[in-house]
């Protein structure tokens, strides 16, 4: 953070033009660090630089002086940044990007700057910044009384959710299973520590969250006329949340919030409730040392896609409690065992990529080469998906006569044969990292593309045939012709022979041991290459554009697409471990009671070298408890545990570890 003093004196003109424009924007972004582009660097300033010098390990020096005063200054590399954000944003902190907009060619004074994007913990969708299987969350809390409203956003996939609680319990049940990594609140309510914990939190305007400002903002956001159109009239509180959390949404983002087209309503009533104690004992998704290894989700995670695995943490996260839905899941994974239909299906997902990120990104106008080749070889793999989503209904209709027909959770995912073939025709196999240095548009893709390359292919053919040339005009044996990005075409000569260099020769550069120079010829071939490679990059960016602004177009379709593919994923994942591990499907029942026979701890058994001695329990309206004996370590807290999972898996659709449940 700038200190008053320096904000005092933004556009004091004894700071140099340039530090007045940093200045301006830091004070549009005082608690975020502000990445500062600077030619291939992005720089910081003041305390910025001290914060980031002594988080990223990077040197911190100074810039000559702006107001009499030294200007501490970092540094990181451009094409490196992604390494340095990542490290910002797992310490909590936001950054603002600050990149150059204008012309150094055609302007005066400091290049136009502006802040095309803020990455913040919740808000992060880069790939280099996220772990592929986690979610993380930007929470939004609208506080009135002992009642709450919530709102949170996966950025990175689009999923928009609220909810309401009444009392600090229920608040506690609806966040325990979110992987909250960023929270928003009035700066006018005060948040219980049980709740904040260590998350970063961002203070708003308490207008922000005010019912009519929030009421504009969903209206805005999605064309409708408020919340109300939502269905979100019974829930005022969320809406509120849902309106200020699109508000900080779009400012980090500079709008491009397509991929956000609708809000779900989270319906406690849904789900088994398994409270933050219990999900942290049962190490359900995480183990007690914060990895997934010997947890339960690493147990049953063998998803082939990120998006896959996503979903199977969120199906662990809240276990249903419609029995229909369960039994819905059941049956998916039964035809996808018949006959092993699982490994083919699985075996079709192997080209596919993180679809929703990649869409998500597409949104944002952040997608990157590597992104849309990724996405055109995930498009063109779903005919064969397809195919095997058509062996399973086959498999289906001869067992017409089973309960299992008619699986509404295996359709077909729509194709996109014009898209796959759109990308596949317009970039190279293997695209640079980013679009900068261009390189990503494939040849014969443009007419007009191919013909400014030319003009630049031809370069090495003309230099190799002018340095022959001269250097028989000249006799001048080290005599050869080069390029660099600063200074541009050269005829170098070495220090002992400058001397015989023609009068035709202009010189151009000093080094050490040789001189550099540039004739009209040169000079002339020169204005011509360069302006040719200039306008080949400034076509190749008009038309990823336009590439994206075609995938744009069906963002919605693909969405869906990429959402069915998800929970295909899932389901096979779910019948590839029903099937090597020996588990069996459970038979839900509307009376209650646990009846479990030779069960098995579903972590346990995958941790220990010998075979696993399963037990049996029996729970019900005659014996409705059941007293455990035995000594310390005798296997009392992992038989109780085992029935607590073997329910969590029976309740989120999964086959369990028993002969019968």
């Amino acid at each position: 953070m700038i200190t008053t003093a320096d904000k005092t004196t933004a556009s004091d003109t004894s700071h140099t033009p340039m530090m007045r424009q940093y200045l301006k924007v830091k004070a549009q972004h005082p608690n975020e660090l502000v990445f500062y582009r600077m030619g291939d660097f992005y720089e910081l300033f003041y305390d910025d630089a001290k914060k980031a010098a002594a988080l990223l390990d990077i040197t911190l020096t100074a810039r000559g002086k702006s107001a009499g005063k030294p200007i501490p200054m970092a540094g990181v590399p451009f094409h490196a940044a992604e390494g340095y954000l990542a490290k910002c944003v797992a310490a909590g902190l936001s950054v603002a990007i600050c990149e150059q907009v204008g012309d150094p060619a055609t302007g005066k004074g400091p290049v136009e700057r502006k802040v095309m994007r803020v990455v913040t913990p919740g808000t992060v969708s880069d790939e280099a910044l996220l772990d592929a299987r986690q979610q993380p969350l930007l929470l939004a809390i609208h506080v009135e009384g002992t009642r709450y409203g919530l709102a949170w956003l996966a950025m990175a996939s689009g999923e928009f959710t609220i909810s309401e609680a009444s009392g600090i319990d229920e608040l506690h049940d609806v966040l325990a299973p979110l992987e909250i990594a960023e929270l928003l609140h009035a700066d006018n309510t005060c948040l219980p520590d049980a709740i904040t914990g260590n998350k970063p939190i961002r203070e708003c305007a308490a207008l922000e969250f005010a019912s009519d400002s929030a009421n504009s903002a969903l209206a805005d956001h999605f064309n409708c006329a408020g919340a109300d159109a939502l269905g979100l009239a019974a829930y005022p509180l969320a809406a509120c949340a849902a309106g200020a959390l699109l508000r900080y949404a779009n400012a980090t983002q500079s709008g491009g919030l397509q991929h956000l087209r609708s809000i779900n309503i989270d319906h406690r009533s849904d789900y088994l409730l398994v409270d933050a104690a219990s999900r942290r004992n049962l190490e359900l998704d995480v183990n007690m040392s914060g990895g997934t290894r010997n947890s339960l989700f690493g147990v049953i995670d063998t998803a082939i896609t990120p998006m896959g695995s996503r979903l199977l943490k969120r199906w662990l996260a809240r276990p249903l409690a419609d029995t229909r839905a369960i039994q819905q899941r059941q049956r998916a994974i039964a035809a996808l065992l018949n006959d092993y239909r699982f490994e083919p299906l699985r075996e079709a997902f192997a080209p596919v990529g993180d679809m929703e990120r990649i869409l998500t990104r597409v949104s944002l106008r952040s997608a990157r080469p590597r992104d849309l080749t990724r996405l055109a070889e995930s498009l063109a793999s779903l005919a064969a998906i397809n195919a095997a989503m058509q062996t399973i209904a086959n498999g289906e209709e001869i067992n017409a006569n089973s309960k299992r027909s008619n699986n509404v959770l295996l359709g077909k995912v729509q194709e996109f044969p014009d898209l796959a073939a759109l990308l596949a025709r317009a970039l190279k196999e293997n695209p640079p990292a980013t679009i900068r240095d261009g390189g990503m548009i494939a040849d014969a893709y443009d007419s007009e593309l191919d013909e400014l390359r030319a003009l630049g292919n031809d370069a090495s053919d003309f230099l190799l045939a002018l340095e022959k040339e001269e250097r028989e005009k000249t006799g001048l044996s080290t005599l050869k012709v080069g390029y660099n990005r600063v200074h541009g075409y050269y005829i170098e000569i070495s220090r002992a022979q400058s001397d015989g260099a023609p009068d035709t020769y202009q010189r151009r550069q000093t080094l050490k041991n040789a001189e550099r120079f540039i004739t009209p010829e040169l000079k002339a071939f020169e204005d011509k290459a360069l302006s040719a490679k200039s306008k080949a990059l400034a076509r190749e960016k008009m038309l990823y554009e336009v590439l994206l602004d075609t995938l744009a177009e069906q963002l919605a379709e693909l969405g869906e697409c990429a959402a069915t593919l998800a929970s295909h994923d899932a389901l096979a994942a779910l019948a590839e471990r029903a099937d090597k591990l020996q588990w069996r499907e459970p038979k839900m029942e509307k009376r209650p009671g646990i009846v479990i026979r030779q069960g098995r701890h579903p972590i346990v058994e995958q941790v220990l070298q010998e075979p696993f001695i399963p037990n049996d329990v029996q729970l019900d309206n005659e014996t409705r408890m059941l007293v455990i004996t035995g000594p310390n370590m005798g296997g009392k807290s992992t038989y109780m545990r085992q029935v607590a999972l073997l329910v969590i898996l029976a309740h989120m659709g999964s086959y369990v570890p028993a002969e019968s449940m």
